[in-house]
């Protein structure tokens, strides 16, 4: 059966499958055999799980398996080479990050351009990250770890997730705008082990991942990263009422390697947005923090391109480069 009749009669078997797009349209057969999804950081990190979701239903709708490959490494850049150095097929996709349209201004010599190189197929969700601290750390709330930065200049200890990576940047740009000197602590895994037992003090890191300890009171929550504050954590403050203008928010998708046929790239961007109106996929994001975010490969690449020219400036005022 091909591609555009399983997909029709897969997404209309539902009452709440309602897609105007002429599916059959279509004529080709894909996917006929697993397909690898390939994600730049570790298992059980924010881009992980939710392309574990993904994945999932991405293989209980078209019957072949979403394989989740972790290729850590260079902010994400190692995963972005192999994908962008596979066949143009269709089986091997890019699990994309916020980071992988500002990494070119990181990373001197990459063996890739981006936007030449990688086609965007779909974007997924966005989600604010959420500013966190152990709760040993004596500030409760953004204006006090404004305080006590200022007050001890250089000896706060700030985890990321690699250089260049999203709360290095996130964190940059918190301490250019509040005017805190903070030390970055880069990871090649998950720093949150670091975070939990106290050995460094704050993380802008994502909720998706967060959460859990959140909610424990394992970590305490001083602000997230977006314009507003979410449903999620409802009492948590946004870093921008404290300091004003703040704002910084994640964001995933799935590329393809340049020249995979347009035809997949369409097929896999309805099927995504699809996704994305399934009531139940939908509260899985909202379990994480996250909203679901349906574009078309058109707007997904004006996202990259805006998202690369805002972050520019925050990496070359911080002088973000690997070490």
């Amino acid at each position: 059966m091909n591609l555009a009749r399983r997909l029709f009669l897969q997404l209309t078997a539902g009452a709440s499958a309602i897609w105007v797009c002429p599916l059959d349209a279509l004529a080709l057969d894909y996917p006929t055999r697993p397909v690898r999804l390939i994600v730049g950081f570790p298992a059980a990190s924010g881009p992980d799980i939710v392309a574990r979701l993904l994945g999932q239903w991405l293989s209980d709708q078209l019957g072949q398996p979403f394989i989740i490959e972790n290729m850590t490494g260079a902010g994400g850049n190692i995963a972005v080479e192999a994908v962008v150095r596979a066949s143009p097929d269709g089986y091997t996709l890019l699990f994309v990050i916020a980071a992988s349209a500002w990494n070119a201004w990181v990373y001197d010599n990459l063996n890739f351009d981006f936007i030449r190189d990688v086609t965007p197929v779909a974007t997924i969700d966005t989600t604010p990250f959420v500013m966190e601290v152990n709760p040993s750390f004596p500030a409760k709330t953004v204006l006090e770890f404004i305080a006590y930065g200022k007050a001890n200049p250089g000896k706060i200890n700030m985890a990321t997730a690699g250089v260049g990576s999203g709360p290095h940047v996130y964190g940059a740009l918190f301490a250019m705008m509040a005017g805190v000197d903070m030390v970055p602590i880069h990871y090649r895994s998950n720093p949150l082990p670091d975070l939990l037992s106290g050995q460094v003090h704050v993380y802008f890191g994502p909720i998706s991942s967060s959460i859990g300890y959140i909610r424990a009171n394992k970590l305490r929550a001083l602000a997230v990263t977006s314009a507003a504050r979410v449903d999620v954590l409802p009492n948590i403050p946004a870093v921008g009422e404290t300091v004003s203008g703040y704002e910084a928010n994640g964001w995933v998708g799935i590329g393809a390697p340049h020249g995979t046929p347009a035809e997949i790239v369409d097929a896999l961007n309805r099927l995504i947005n699809a996704a994305l109106a399934d009531t139940k996929f939908i509260g899985r994001l909202a379990d994480l923090g996250a909203t679901p975010l349906a574009r078309s490969p058109a707007q997904f690449r004006k996202l990259i391109a805006d998202e690369t020219e805002k972050w520019a400036k925050v990496i070359k005022f911080a002088g973000i480069k690997p070490e």
